[in-house]
């Protein structure tokens, strides 16, 4: 897959939901065209599972490399989600699916019934590939060492915003140094490394854009970064700063 993703989900997907459908589309497709090809959604981003779907009809679906993230619910049947999903994102299969917003310490225990029906969806072939998006530091020490994952999704920046702490939501500062030794440690064990938050939530100017992606992947040994956009100009920026970053 691409190292530069194109994310759906900037304040739960309004952002880009406010395109409207057609907007979204070109949008899209300008970003395919332009040598993005993974695109990612969540199962909370409202309707970007079906936006989605929409804007990549007709490009071959071996192209492009497809993310989800499922709320794990309790009550739900894990299959029975996953085809809802794929129903509404027309498509055959996920090439990734995670488990969205893990925020506690015993989330590797408490969402065991979801670990299993994943591996179910990946023998179905519906799901290539699995791991977990973590929140806060109770949450992300979960992570090294761990069997079942096969990659991580970690927010990263060089300045801590809307990173992790001790606290999932805290409005404070997040410890960088300690994401980046746990994302250093489950690399060097075959994990795979996702970012989120590169632009602080959208707080970021441009030149902190620039920094937080160059400190990803120079400082931190990220494999991909995921980034929402609203308008073509976003989206040759991240182009331009991760260029940059892996010069």
């Amino acid at each position: 897959m691409t190292r530069l993703a194109f994310g759906t989900g900037s304040f739960s997907g309004q952002v880009q939901r406010n395109l409207g459908q057609d907007g979204f589309t070109r949008l899209v497709r300008y970003a395919y065209d332009q040598g993005i090809r993974f695109f990612e959604t969540a199962e909370s981003y409202g309707e970007m599972h079906r936006m989605l779907g929409v804007a990549l009809k007709g490009i071959p679906r071996d192209s492009y490399r497809l993310m989800s993230k499922v709320t794990t619910r309790q009550g739900v049947d894990p299959q029975e989600k996953f085809d809802e999903l794929r129903k509404l994102a027309n498509t055959e299969y996920f090439d990734i699916m995670l488990l969205h917003w893990q925020h506690t310490a015993t989330w590797p225990a408490d969402t065991r019934g979801w670990q299993d029906g994943i591996l179910e969806a990946e023998s179905k072939r519906v799901i290539v590939s699995h791991g977990a998006s973590v929140h806060g530091l109770p949450a992300l020490r979960q992570v090294p060492g761990n069997k079942w994952l096969d990659l991580a999704m970690i927010r990263m920046n060089h300045k801590g915003t809307k990173m992790d702490g001790e606290d999932y939501n805290t409005d404070g500062l997040g410890d960088v140094r300690e994401v980046v030794t746990h994302v250093k440690q489950v690399r060097t064990e075959g994990m795979g490394v996702i970012s989120m938050k590169l632009a602080g939530e959208g707080t970021f100017n441009r030149e902190d854009r620039r920094a937080a992606m160059k400190f990803a992947f120079k400082n931190a040994g990220v494999d991909c970064v995921t980034v929402g956009y609203k308008n073509t100009a976003e989206i040759d920026e991240a182009i331009e700063n991760l260029n940059l970053a892996l010069a």
